[in-house]
C-alpha cells in the first residue's frame, strides 16, 4: 500500500514537472510575442493599454467596498447592541442614539476636514485642514493607494466614526446628550485626527527611529483607535463621577443576549476592519483575515479559562467581552504576525483584559460603565507591544531578516506612551471646554433615576 502510494506520488510529480516546464516555455514564447506585438502596435493602442493598467483593480475595489460596509456593520447594529445590552433597560435607546449620532457626525467632519488633516502633507502632527477640505480636488477618476480616492475616503471615514463612538461606553447612563456630541467633535478634531496622521499619514510615529528599528507598527488601529478611545473613556468616566448607586447596589446588564449578538456582529465586521486595511484583495489581506479569526477565538478561550479559575464559572458576558479583547489585541498586529503569533496575542489579550475590567478597574476607582479602557485600552496596549515581538520572522512574522525584536518593542512602547499622553491632554481640555459651554457634563439626579431614554429622548425601548 505504501509503495503504491509512493509510486503514484512520483508519477504525479514527474507529470507536474513536465507540465510546469511546458508552461514556462509557453510563457517565455508568449512574452517574446507580446513584446514584438507591442513594438508594432500603434501609439493609440499603447496609450489605451497604459490607461487600462493605471485603473484600479476591480477585485480590489469590490473587496474594499465590502470592507467599508463591514466596518459600518460594526457600528450599528454591532457596537450599539454590544453596549446597549450592558446598560439598564431605561438607558438602552440613549446608548443607541449616542453611538449612531456620534458616528454620523464624525463621518461628516471627516469629509469636511478630517481626511485632509490626516492624509495630506504637513507637520509631524497634522496635515493640511484645507488642502482637500470637503474633498476638494478629488474626482471620480482620482486614485490613491491603488483605489478610487472616494472609496479610500469612505473606508477611512468608518474608522474615524467608530473610534469616536467607542468612547460613549464609558459615559453611559449619566452624560448629557449635548455634552456627548460637543465632546465628540472636539475629541475627533484634536485627538483622533492628529493620531491618525502621526501613525498613518507619515507623521511623527511613522518615522520614529529607536534602537535599530524605524516606525511604529500599527496595521489597523491599536494606538490610533483602541488605546486612543480607551484613555479618553477612562478620563471621561473619572470626570463625570460614578453612577448613582454604583458600588452600593447591583447595576446589571438588561440583556446579555443583546451583548453577545453585538459581539458576534463586531467580529464579522472586524474582518473588514483588519483585512480591509491591506487595501487590496491579496495575500496580506488573507493574513490579516486568518489572524482576525484565530486571535479572537483564542481570546474567548483565554477569557473564559481565567473566569473559570477565578470565579468558578465562565460567563456569556465574559466570553463576548473576550471576543472584543481579542479583536482589539490583533488589530495592530494583523498584517505583521503569523497565525501562531495571532493566537498568542489573542489569548494573552483575553486573559489580561479580565484583570483590566476587574482588578485594575477597582484600583483606578473610575466608573467606566462599559469597560472601554479595560478592554480597548488594555487590549490595545497588549496588542501594540506584542506586535513588536511576533512580527519577527523567527516567530512566524513577516518582517525581513535582521529584524530587532528589542528595538521594535522599544518603538512600540514609545508609541503607546505617546498615544496615552496625547489623548489624555486633549480629553481633559475638551471636557473642561464642554463643561463651560454646555453648563455641566452630567444629567440631574432625577433624570438619571428616570433613565436617559425618557429624559434625553422622550421615548422608551420597552413599553409595559
Amino acid at each position: 500500500m505504501n509503495e503504491s502510494m509512493s509510486s503514484r506520488c512520483e508519477q504525479r510529480f514527474h507529470a507536474s514537472s513536465i507540465i510546469a516546464s511546458g508552461l514556462l516555455m509557453m510563457g517565455a514564447a508568449g512574452r517574446v510575442a507580446a513584446q514584438d506585438a507591442a513594438l508594432e502596435a500603434p501609439p493609440a493602442a499603447l496609450a489605451a493599454e497604459a490607461v487600462a493598467a493605471a485603473l484600479p483593480d476591480s477585485g480590489n475595489v469590490a473587496w474594499m467596498m465590502t470592507s467599508t460596509f463591514l466596518v459600518l456593520l460594526m457600528v450599528v447594529p454591532g457596537l450599539a447592541m454590544f453596549y446597549g445590552g450592558m446598560v439598564r433597560a431605561k438607558n438602552v435607546l440613549s446608548v443607541f442614539m449616542q453611538v449612531l449620532l456620534v458616528f454620523c457626525v464624525a463621518v461628516i467632519l471627516w469629509v469636511a476636514y478630517g481626511y485632509s488633516a490626516v492624509f495630506t502633507a504637513g507637520n509631524p502632527f497634522f496635515g493640511s485642514f484645507v488642502e482637500k477640505a470637503f474633498l476638494r480636488g478629488i474626482g471620480a477618476d482620482s486614485v490613491t493607494n491603488g483605489l478610487p480616492e472616494f472609496l479610500f475616503v469612505a473606508f477611512q471615514s468608518t474608522f474615524a466614526g467608530i473610534t469616536t463612538a467607542l468612547i460613549v461606553g464609558s459615559f453611559a447612563e449619566r452624560m448629557r446628550f449635548g455634552a456627548v456630541m460637543l465632546f465628540s467633535i472636539l475629541w475627533f478634531t484634536f485627538a483622533y485626527l492628529p493620531m491618525a496622521h502621526i501613525v498613518w499619514g507619515g507623521g511623527y510615529l511613522a518615522g520614529i527611529e529607536l534602537a535599530g528599528a524605524e516606525g511604529a507598527l500599527d496595521f489597523a488601529g491599536g494606538t490610533v483607535v483602541h488605546i486612543n478611545a480607551g484613555v479618553a473613556g477612562l478620563i471621561g468616566a473619572a470626570f463625570l463621577g460614578r453612577r448613582l448607586g454604583y458600588g452600593r447596589e447591583a447595576i446589571k446588564p438588561h440583556s446579555v443576549p443583546f451583548t453577545v449578538i453585538g459581539a458576534a456582529l463586531l467580529w464579522v465586521g472586524w474582518f473588514g476592519f483588519n483585512a480591509g486595511s491591506a487595501l487590496a484583495a491579496d495575500a496580506l489581506a488573507s493574513l490579516a483575515f486568518i489572524n482576525t479569526l484565530v486571535a479572537t477565538a483564542a481570546a474567548v478561550v483565554g477569557w473564559s479559562l481565567v473566569e473559570a479559575f477565578t470565579k468558578g464559572k465562565p460567563s456569556a458576558l465574559g466570553a463576548a467581552s473576550g471576543a472584543i479583547a481579542g479583536l482589539v489585541g490583533i488589530t495592530p498586529a494583523a498584517g505583521f504576525v503569523g497565525p501562531l503569533g495571532g493566537i498568542a496575542i489573542g489569548f494573552v489579550a483575553g486573559a489580561v483584559c479580565v484583570w483590566g475590567v476587574t482588578g485594575l478597574k477597582r484600583r483606578l476607582g473610575a466608573d467606566d460603565s462599559l469597560d472601554v479602557f479595560g478592554v480597548h485600552g488594555i487590549g490595545g496596549i497588549v496588542g501594540a507591544i506584542l506586535t513588536g515581538v511576533f512580527a519577527a520572522p523567527s516567530l512566524g512574522g513577516v518582517k525581513e531578516a535582521g529584524y530587532s525584536i528589542g528595538g521594535q518593542v522599544a518603538v512600540q512602547v514609545v508609541s503607546v506612551l505617546f498615544t496615552i499622553l496625547w489623548c489624555a491632554v486633549v480629553t481633559v481640555i475638551a471636557l473642561f471646554i464642554v463643561k463651560r459651554v454646555v453648563g455641566g457634563l452630567r444629567v440631574g439626579e432625577d433624570e438619571e433615576r428616570e433613565g436617559l431614554d425618557i429624559a434625553s429622548h422622550g421615548e422608551s425601548a420597552y413599553e409595559s
